[in-house]
């Protein structure tokens, strides 16, 4: 029987106990035990198995663990280091991703709230006859509640900022033996901050947290954090002189996080979809972990779980659903016309070499457009491709999903500017109905040449047109009170976009792309569509008394428009 597919499962106990597949990564242990420091930060994008690999490593050092979870898994395989690490640690597990908030207080209580219900998994600690009175009532201080508001752990500020560190010193007393101390999602309470205006704020307060708990701590082994950005030690990390930081750049560590193509290879072998490799290659590989080619974990898994119910199901952009994208949505439309074109060699599948920081403070992340390359880097959008000269990396869209990601962004972006000049956009829709070719033209490669336009090498050419209907598509939305089709059913086949005006007035667009450059053909070829399929059918079943029709062709950043 097939174990079931871990869609969203973050707890490394439910594999063995649910019986869900799972691709070992518990090797980690090891190198980790082996390479690590004793503080360390891995950098890794989204869905990429941070939580999972720190679930992992909960479950094997900490006291009273389960050891049958880890049988027939690589680690057990390891006697020696099993026998000396596992299950011998009282381990502290918190993840930050929830902290947030629309403002500082907020915030702070939400800290509060994940500190304090990690301080009552040891309960016992209460009544510990191996710790004083004093330190039993700085432990209740870690677990108090507020009577006023439901859920709400109400520590004072002094506790919070040095309550990790008294949890592992009142750990470390009663069992005898120093902490391990986990942190998921480091960056995520300064990412929510600086979006909702109160950055300092809790900078300071994550900053004296960590450097309470990290910075000569006698009572911790080790600690290890995730996140996706490595905010510079100047602003968060002062002082604290072991700091091992593990990037995407890194050649160590670099299989720990993400699905390499062996384990691809075998995942689709073990559901009996081996003919979906390439599509699984094309839509999901390629971004570069050191010297790693590594797939997106999510996405591999959520297309594995499609194509089990419709083997004949297409790719989607899931990594995209997972959260929102306002970091290219800001990159784009701080783009200057050189960014622009580069944004478009990116999407074309080429790459570009830029200067990468991967130190930055959230302050700095707006300072300039370079700032923003790196943030890219470091998130996942873009991957190395090549070697790098110093800080100079040749960067590239790593596969199909990211690059639509691009496009889906760029045509946002896109009704957003033009929307923006709304007399000029009212008259680009009025010549539609009014059957001027020439004004349509005029207007729609003014607005390509300022925009991001898709070039003619690596992208096919379905893809370029999908582009184009989308950007069209958002300009003729700006009329409210015409009914609007994509790719309505007509006749012997999809009219790419039909229009139904007030005055009883159908219009009928057939889009092209000109891959050879010849706007003129690629546009009669259009028009010969409309009339062989007969696109006018549904409008004139739907009582439109004059049908007009357009060819639009489209090359780079140009168009031509003819009329039927």
């Amino acid at each position: 029987m097939r174990k079931k597919l871990p869609i969203g499962i973050e707890s490394f106990e439910d594999f063995s106990k649910e019986n869900f597949y799972y691709i070992d990564k518990t090797m980690f242990i090891a190198d980790l035990l082996h390479n690590g420091g004793k503080v360390n930060l891995f950098t890794r994008p989204r869905r990429f198995g941070k939580s999972l690999n720190l679930s992992m490593l909960k479950a094997f050092f900490e006291v009273g663990t389960d050891k049958t979870l880890f049988d027939g898994l690589a680690i057990s395989e390891q006697t020696e280091l099993c026998e000396k690490y596992m299950g011998k640690f009282p381990v502290i597990s918190i993840s930050l991703k929830s902290v947030e908030g629309p403002d500082y207080p907020a915030a702070c209580a939400a800290l509060r709230s994940v500190i304090g219900m990690e301080a009552l998994r040891f309960r016992f600690l209460a009544d510990s006859s191996r710790l004083s009175g004093e330190e039993r009532r700085l432990y209740l201080q870690l677990i108090e509640v507020s009577k006023t508001q439901d859920n709400l752990f109400a520590m004072q500020d002094a506790v919070l900022l040095t309550s990790l560190k008294t949890l592992a010193q009142l750990l470390s007393k009663h069992y005898g033996n120093q902490v391990i101390l986990f942190i998921d999602e480091y960056d995520v309470p300064l990412d929510k901050a600086f979006q909702e205006g109160y950055y300092h704020e809790m900078l300071s307060c994550i900053r004296s947290l960590l450097n309470n708990a990290l910075k000569t701590n006698e009572y911790l082994y080790f600690a290890v954090l995730t996140g996706c950005l490595r905010i510079s030690r100047e602003s968060i990390f002062t002082g604290l002189n072991n700091l091992n930081v593990m990037t995407i750049t890194d050649a160590y560590f670099n299989e720990a996080f993400g699905f390499t193509e062996s384990e691809v290879e075998k995942l689709l072998t073990d559901y009996g979809l081996e003919d979906a490799r390439e599509t699984m290659r094309d839509w999901y590989n390629g971004y570069q972990f050191g010297n790693t080619s590594i797939y997106c974990p999510w996405d591999v898994i959520k297309y594995t779980q499609a194509l089990l119910k419709d083997p004949h199901a297409e790719p989607e952009n899931y990594w995209a659903n997972t959260s929102g994208n306002a970091m290219i949505r800001r990159f784009i439309g701080k783009a200057n016309r050189q960014t622009r074109s580069e944004i478009e060699r990116l999407i074309d599948g080429n790459s570009i070499t830029k200067s990468i920081n991967q130190e930055l403070t959230y302050s700095e992340l707006d300072s300039s457009i370079d700032n923003l390359w790196s943030v890219l880097f470091t998130t996942g959008y873009l991957t190395q491709k090549g070697p790098k000269f110093g800080k100079m990396y040749p960067l590239a869209i790593p596969n199909r999903e990211i690059r639509e990601l691009f496009i889906t962004q760029i045509q946002e972006w896109f009704k957003e500017e033009t929307r923006a000049e709304p007399e000029k956009l009212e008259r680009f829709c009025t010549a539609f109905p009014n059957g001027d070719a020439s004004r349509i033209e005029e207007l729609l490669n003014a607005y390509l040449w300022k925009s991001i336009s898709i070039r003619d090498t690596a992208v096919k050419k379905e893809m370029k047109e999908n582009f184009f209907h989308g950007i069209l598509l958002g300009l003729l939305q700006y009329e409210n009170n015409w009914e609007i089709e994509s790719n309505a059913e007509s006749g012997e086949g999809y009219s790419d976009i039909s229009i139904k005006t007030e005055n009883r007035i159908g219009v009928i667009i057939e889009i092209k792309y000109a891959e050879d450059g010849d706007l003129e053909s690629s546009c009669q070829e259009a028009l010969r569509q409309i009339k062989e399929k007969r696109y006018d059918a549904a409008l004139l079943k739907d009582g439109m008394k004059k049908i007009i029709t357009y060819g639009i062709a489209f090359y780079k950043k140009y168009c031509k428009v003819i009329l039927g």
